[in-house]
């Protein structure tokens, strides 16, 4: 894939996903307080599949992904696979010299290719972060990944705060990239499931 910020974040969102469907935790809590880790991976998946559908072709989910439900048909891995490949085909077909692309972001309606495909790689990522962390499992929120989301963070959060993203958290002395991603989406970058 052409733009590897959207391939490292599908790779950590497959990742995982295998490990929480294999460990059987898909009905715990998540920093989405209101979503089990199975409806985090499967709102994921519907975003992507909302993002493969304004940026190439196919069709878009058969749920909301902000009302995501609880289980699907065929499984939480093989949504969240599908979701993946059809991503990877519809931004493969996408040219990174165009001058812009359509987003399925109402208030940012075009990007450029590289800043679209880190928005669409920011969702993956943040939900991978979001599943691992409810998980136990190590986060695949690197610095080098979070300094090359955080362009798009900084271009999305703000028109979609109350929507898509919580208000943003205040800065601490000794946030690292990873954690200033994190807060600046609205998310305790020390949050566990247990609340310790």
């Amino acid at each position: 894939m052409t733009f590897t910020v959207l391939s490292t974040a599908l790779d950590a969102l497959r990742q995982v996903t295998a490990v929480a469907v294999h460990t059987g935790r898909l009905d715990g809590p998540t920093p989405c307080s209101d979503w089990t880790v199975a409806q985090v991976l499967l709102h994921a998946a519907g975003d992507q599949h909302v993002w493969a559908s304004t940026v190439g072709a196919g069709p878009p989910p058969s749920y909301d992904p902000f009302d995501p439900p609880r289980q699907l048909d065929g499984g939480v891995q093989d949504a969240v696979t599908r979701a993946i490949e059809a991503a990877g085909g519809a931004w493969a077909g996408v040219d990174p010299t165009a001058p812009s692309v359509h987003t399925p972001l109402p208030p940012v309606p075009e990007m450029t290719p590289a800043l679209a495909a880190a928005a669409c790689a920011l969702d993956a990522a943040v939900h991978a972060w979001d599943v691992a962390v409810s998980t136990g499992q190590p986060t695949p929120l690197t610095v080098a990944l979070a300094e090359r989301l955080a362009p798009a963070a900084h271009a999305t959060a703000e028109p979609l705060r109350g929507f898509a993203y919580a208000p943003a958290l205040a800065a601490q002395a000794g946030d690292d990239p990873v954690a200033a991603l994190l807060r600046h989406l609205g998310r305790d970058p020390h949050w566990t499931a247990d609340g310790i």
